[in-house]
């Protein structure tokens, strides 16, 4: 599949980079990750895939501190996850699969929530910077008084990563971003994802199966089988891979289950 953007033009990143060291994680007797080792450089565009069970939503959980690891480390920025005072020093934010958005507010309340709730800005500070992140996932005006129910699943997406944008996030997780969208719709999605590391040089890390999405955005593709990183390069070399699992992730009848 071609890009669904034009190559990265290498911006000055001003992401954060990712390390992991030896993350496991169990639920009960399932051992789900088993000693994951991973880099993520700081203003990537970096894909985990894998079949459905695999770890995938549990490492990004981690990684946003919704998990506490059974053992292992995660540094963001160089400094410990764990570290006192590292959200203050570096932003990050989650678009979830499902949206996350609440029903019970408008478009322009859903995008704004983090804001007012923390009363970090003026009304009208949170008004114009709203409208901004709205316009930078091309969603016009008029959707800002909208409620959720009232948006297709391709629009509700795009609301909850102008969401995710209003803290001008140095980090930026996707889980599943396509799930549910049409073909269409989930390469609109990839553009914006694509748009804004261009436009941010946020790091952008996107947990998905949709091997379309992952192979049209990614500077780099992880492989995560049975808990830990089977194969990790670029989009060429992932092709190139000999992995027999990985070759039939990619085969052209497979469906993840």
């Amino acid at each position: 599949m071609a890009s669904p953007v034009p190559p990265p033009t290498s911006p000055t990143a001003t992401g954060i980079p990712v390390a992991v060291r030896g993350l496991r994680k169990s639920f009960g007797d399932q051992a789900v990750l088993k000693g994951v080792d991973l880099d993520i450089r700081a203003g990537e565009v970096f894909v985990l895939m894998g079949p459905s069970g695999s770890g995938k939503s549990v490492f990004l959980r981690h990684l946003i501190g919704l998990e506490a690891p059974d053992s292992g480390e995660i540094l963001l920025g160089g400094e410990l996850a764990t570290s006192e005072g590292l959200g203050e020093r570096y932003r990050l934010a989650m678009v979830f699969q499902s949206g996350g958005l609440l029903n019970s507010l408008t478009v322009a309340e859903n995008v704004g929530l983090y804001l007012s709730e923390h009363q970090l800005k003026p009304t009208a500070e949170i008004a114009r910077i709203v409208a901004e992140k709205l316009a930078a996932v091309r969603l016009e005006p008029s959707v800002a008084a909208k409620y959720p129910t009232e948006l297709s699943g391709g629009m509700r997406k795009r609301v909850a990563i102008a969401r995710a944008l209003v803290t001008d996030p140095q980090l930026v997780l996707f889980d599943e971003p396509t799930s549910e969208l049409d073909p269409l719709v989930a390469l609109a999605i990839g553009r914006e994802i694509v748009g804004l590391n261009h436009r941010t040089g946020a790091t952008i890390v996107v947990v998905t199966h949709d091997r379309d999405l992952a192979f049209g955005i990614a500077d780099r593709i992880a492989f995560l089988d049975g808990g830990e990183i089977a194969a990790i390069g670029t989009p060429a070399e992932m092709r190139a891979s000999r992995h027999p699992l990985l070759q039939l992730f990619l085969a052209a009848d497979f469906k993840p289950e």
